[in-house]
């Protein structure tokens, strides 16, 4: 249910401000956007796995609490960083 290793160093390449950067909210709000989408997709098979249920519910708070820490912050990195992800229609 997780990501690949592949996946994750792509999405670190891809979403880094700078070189060896792992940390930033744009790096963060990547991986956990690919995390829960595999789960999403886990739930149209498995319906009644409330247990995992809880792990993405816990995920989406936590990329919701750090999209808003980037709002904050850096207005201009937050619209970027959702219009590149997809994240708001």
């Amino acid at each position: 249910m997780s990501i690949t290793v592949e996946e994750k160093n792509r999405l670190i390449k891809e979403f880094a401000t700078k070189e060896g950067d792992t940390g930033s909210p744009e790096v963060q709000v990547a991986i956990l956007s690919s995390r829960i989408a595999t789960l999403t997709e886990h739930f149209k098979a498995h319906k009644k796995d409330n247990h995992s249920r809880r792990g993405l519910l816990m995920m989406v708070a936590l990329r919701r609490k750090l999209l808003d820490y980037l709002k904050s912050r850096d207005e201009a990195r937050y619209q970027a960083l959702i219009a590149k992800l997809g994240l708001r229609r």
